[in-house]
């Protein structure tokens, strides 16, 4: 008894201690919610933000392009949830040997997309990693020297496009652990997805596309071709294949579908679900995995773990070893081989550049704001205004979708569009308006283009 009394007083005095200085500072009591925010602003995170391989630079806040009068969403902290943060113990990592760090960083607390009522809005939300090897064109019609004062207001011509091996330094993750998928890495941890990153490969050029030899203006032209029932019967397809490049997603049929939709493919977007999803579902019209074309670029949307999971499989020519794939071979899907060099994964920054500036949805406000981001098509169609001076959109949602079938590629009955929860289909067909009005974009719009014939 003699030997456990000293021990419990001590132990007694180490708790009394912790509550009074620990949660005591200047006279005044700190909540969790303080403490948080200290935190997340003091120099183990933020200083130095130019260790990654790229030069990284703040962007400064601007207006989104705006299609209706939208409030702008506040942050929606619980407070038991920055309870549970600050009353977990952080994991102490060394640091990396090409970052030259002087102390150890500290990984922060994993946040739950549960415990947010609407999209948690940070300080740093309109900051992005940027790149200083931005192009510089000399086409005359590059679409970033667009008069449309919004879109100017709105567009960050420099955004990092590509997420490879280098970039995800702890600040880097602590940064992005704050933002839910696609648009960051919230509720995911560290480990499992450096080790897909570090696979990653940095572009030999941050250019996707080089400008074309026979493009005498230096105008890079590129056609966006989605999936939609407004092609079938187009008879688009030698005008599509004219172009320098063509970007396609998901479920790119083109055989028998020559006339309408051409069967060029020079980039080709997608999720890992979208392509196994597609494989499976369309296998009946003969695609069988993603297209092959000679040269053809691949560019992954990483939407979820899984993708990251995919990227270990693909690279390492392993099957997937956990996760909603586990068990698939993800080379099979194309055709057996790759091109590390010619495979890319956009950066969480750009995928949440898009939704804040351009697709910035009510659907946000909602308990099932985690749920809500554009389309692949939506992606693909800003991936390229990134890439190309002048953008044709084919194939893509007009106001009178409903007079068309679903897809391209459907047969006999009419089929419906279904306006999914996790996509905000109004939106998107107001956006590709306004951008095809504003001159940015050239949407096909089949009645318009009817009567031009």
């Amino acid at each position: 008894m003699q030997k456990v009394l000293p021990l419990i007083v001590s132990l007694f005095c180490c708790v009394f201690f912790y509550v009074v200085i620990w949660n005591r500072i200047q006279g005044t009591w700190t909540g969790s919610k303080e403490l948080y925010n200290v935190v997340l602003k003091s120099a183990f995170i933020w200083r130095d933000r130019h260790e990654t391989t790229e030069h990284v630079t703040p962007a400064t806040r601007t207006h989104t392009l705006s299609l209706s009068s939208r409030n702008t969403i506040k942050s929606a902290v619980k407070e038991h949830v920055l309870d549970s943060l600050h009353h977990v113990k952080s994991h102490q990592v060394a640091p990396l040997g090409n970052q030259n760090l002087t102390d150890s960083v500290t990984i922060l607390p994993v946040l739950y997309r549960k415990d947010f009522e609407k999209l948690p809005e940070w300080d740093f939300e309109d900051i992005y990693m940027r790149n200083n090897e931005e192009r510089h064109p000399v086409c005359s019609k590059f679409l970033q020297k667009s008069e449309d004062e919004e879109f100017q207001a709105a567009i960050v011509p420099d955004i990092q496009l590509w997420l490879h091996r280098g970039h995800l330094s702890i600040r880097e993750w602590n940064r992005l652990s704050h933002f839910n998928n696609p648009f960051g890495f919230m509720e995911y941890k560290y480990n499992d997805v450096k080790s897909a990153v570090d696979l990653i490969p940095k572009p030999k050029s941050t250019q996707l596309l080089p400008v074309p030899e026979r493009a005498h203006d230096g105008c890079i032209r590129c056609a966006v071709v989605g999936t939609g029932g407004i092609l079938s019967g187009s008879r688009k397809g030698k005008e599509i294949d004219s172009h320098h490049y063509v970007f396609r997603m998901n479920g790119a049929i083109t055989k028998g579908f020559e006339e309408d939709v051409g069967n060029k493919t020079s980039v080709y977007v997608h999720t890992s679900y979208a392509l196994v999803q597609s494989v499976y579902n369309l296998n009946p019209y003969g695609f069988r995995g993603a297209p092959n074309d000679e040269g053809i670029k691949y560019v992954l949307i990483p939407e979820g773990l899984r993708d990251f999971e995919w990227v270990q499989g693909l690279f390492q020519k392993n099957i997937v070893k956990k996760g909603d794939f586990k068990g698939i071979w993800p080379l099979r899907f194309y055709g057996r081989q790759i091109d590390k060099e010619k495979f890319y994964v956009l950066h969480p920054d750009f995928l949440r550049y898009i939704r804040n500036r351009f697709l910035r949805s009510n659907n946000l406000n909602e308990e099932y704001w985690h749920i809500y981001r554009p389309t692949n098509g939506a992606f693909t169609l800003f991936l390229a205004l990134h890439t190309c001076d002048i953008v044709n959109v084919y194939g893509f949602i007009t106001a009178d979708y409903h007079k068309y079938f679903n897809y391209y590629f459907d047969q006999g009955v009419k089929t419906s569009v279904v306006f999914f929860i996790n996509h905000d289909y109004n939106l998107e067909i107001q956006t590709w308006k306004k951008l095809h009005d504003s001159g940015i974009i050239h949407l096909y719009q089949r009645k318009e283009d009817l009567k031009e014939t």
